[in-house]
């Protein structure tokens, strides 16, 4: 009898396990139509083993977010002048008119066109910028930025702490605030998950506004808390803007664990500032919904820069039609003819990209690669790890930063092309967080992130070395391998 029973319960529950695994099969599959389709097995392969905790993970982290658009920019009508404004530009790209002042960039023609099409990405022209590589300089830069303040701060960071320099800027804002400044914070809530109560509430007693990026009331039991702000934004009275890999944290000056802390940071004045404005008003009405409209000629005064750097700015994230920053690294590695020289705390790209910085190497494009020794999270490590095998098989070479941690998100071209921002190589970056980049059309800058990434893999990194790679522990191929299956899930 016990038998009998035990029988039927397990055709029971194997009835349902079936049911449950074809019918959720059959939902990821028409939802993923468009996507990487390792990807898609790897949700149903998750599900078939796990069901009740593989149908749990694609609720909470599996979904489509750029598909479904539950973001949406349609209630800003006040944008609509950027469609405008890319349209004309588009057609001035085709003419080539843009390029009777710039001849030498014309070989950008594509790369531009794309940007301009999947980001409305404009092209600027007037543009000073400065680059930082340490969080001390960065810091020192925006506080001075901050103190000069006369209309307006907007600030947007994935990670802000209550430190000591979370607190120097939270008395800065402060301050400004009091003097009639309007005062604007985003924070992204998970990012930020231990910004204390008491420190926004001063910054809002003073009169500031500060908002949490989607807010999670239960940790890990919501479906939007794998959909982050990952951007690194300030603009100050519209006329002088900062964004790169820099968080407002302790870390990024003293290294923490890591003893130093390398990164890409950069202040940019001129045209580019709009651009910057415009993504934090988006970002703006989706944690308040206040559209941004009056004192438009104070949000975008008239640009004063006369020196002439060709830039785009580029976003991405689920409110975007398009995978931008991805198809701009996609596009930027394709069309290198001499070298690239990519820097990324973590690499775990997709198929495409992947592929492209194979072939680029294997068609004879001089491909570096470098990469912290030390990492913050292991799981993704040993996943990026996994990857560097079939990338030394390509010829790309790669260096293992070993000073501290860097934490720098930048890749050149040629000497002529660069793009700097908060975006890693890495599928969480190409699809789930919102991110900004800058594309640079200029030798000097370019020039500059190239010799600081020389330095870097001459005196402060190790080469990989294929062979000994190849030789290490059997067990180190084993855990990346492991990570590497887990990577389409990350």
């Amino acid at each position: 009898m016990m038998n009998y029973v035990n029988e039927n319960m397990w055709l029971i529950f194997a009835t349902v396990h079936y049911v449950v695994v074809i019918t959720v099969s059959a939902v990821i599959i028409r939802n993923h139509t468009k996507r990487d389709p390792i990807r898609t097995m790897m949700w149903i392969v998750v599900l078939y083993f796990l069901p009740v905790a593989g149908l749990l993970l694609y609720i909470f982290f599996g979904q489509n977010y750029r598909k479904t658009k539950i973001f949406s920019r349609k209630a800003l009508k006040d944008l609509k002048y950027l469609d405008r404004l890319t349209r004309r530009q588009v057609l001035m790209l085709r003419k080539s008119e843009i390029f009777e002042d710039y001849p030498e960039k014309a070989g950008f023609k594509n790369i531009m066109t794309l940007l301009l099409n999947n980001s409305k990405a404009i092209i600027t022209e007037h543009n000073t910028v400065e680059m930082y590589h340490t969080g001390e300089k960065t810091f020192e830069a925006i506080k001075e930025a901050l103190l000069s303040a006369k209309d307006h701060i907007h600030m947007e960071f994935y990670i802000i702490e209550d430190d000591v320099i979370g607190n120097e800027i939270k008395d800065i804002l402060i301050r400004k605030a009091r003097e009639g400044v309007n005062v604007r914070v985003i924070y992204d809530d998970v990012g930020s998950w231990g910004l204390s109560r008491r420190y926004i509430r001063e910054i809002r007693r003073a009169g500031g506004k500060i908002k949490p990026f989607m807010k999670v009331r239960l940790p890990f039991l919501s479906s939007k808390m794998n959909y982050r702000n990952h951007r690194k934004i300030l603009v100050v009275d519209g006329r002088l803007a900062f964004m790169g890999g820099i968080n407002i944290a302790d870390r990024y000056i003293t290294g923490g664990i890591f003893g130093y802390w390398s990164d890409t940071h950069m202040k940019i004045e001129g045209e580019s500032v709009q651009s910057l404005q415009a993504i934090f008003m988006v970002d703006w009405y989706f944690v308040s919904r206040e559209i941004l409209l009056r004192k438009h000629m104070l949000y975008f005064p008239g640009n004063t820069v006369n020196k002439q750097i060709l830039i785009q700015i580029v976003t991405s994230g689920p409110d975007s039609d398009w995978a931008s920053i991805m198809q701009a690294y996609f596009s930027i590695i394709n069309s290198a003819k001499h070298h690239i020289y990519i820097a990324t705390p973590y690499f775990t790209p997709n198929e495409g990209v992947l592929t492209a910085i194979k072939t680029a190497s294997l068609s004879g494009v001089d491909v570096r690669l470098m990469l912290p020794e030390k990492n913050d999270s292991h799981l993704v490590y040993w996943s990026t790890l996994s990857y560097l095998g079939e990338l030394m098989d390509a010829g790309v070479k790669v260096y293992l930063y070993y000073k501290g941690f860097t934490h720098s998100k930048f890749i050149t071209a040629d000497g002529h092309l660069s793009a700097v921002g908060s975006a890693n190589i890495d599928m969480r970056s190409f699809e789930h967080n919102f991110e900004v980049m800058a594309i640079i059309y200029d030798e000097q800058l370019t020039r500059e992130l190239e010799t600081s990434f020389q330095i870097d893999i001459q005196n402060n990194s190790r080469p990989v070395n294929p062979e000994k790679w190849e030789n290490r522990p059997w067990y180190k191929h084993a855990e990346e391998g492991m990570a590497r299956l887990l990577t389409p899930l990350l």
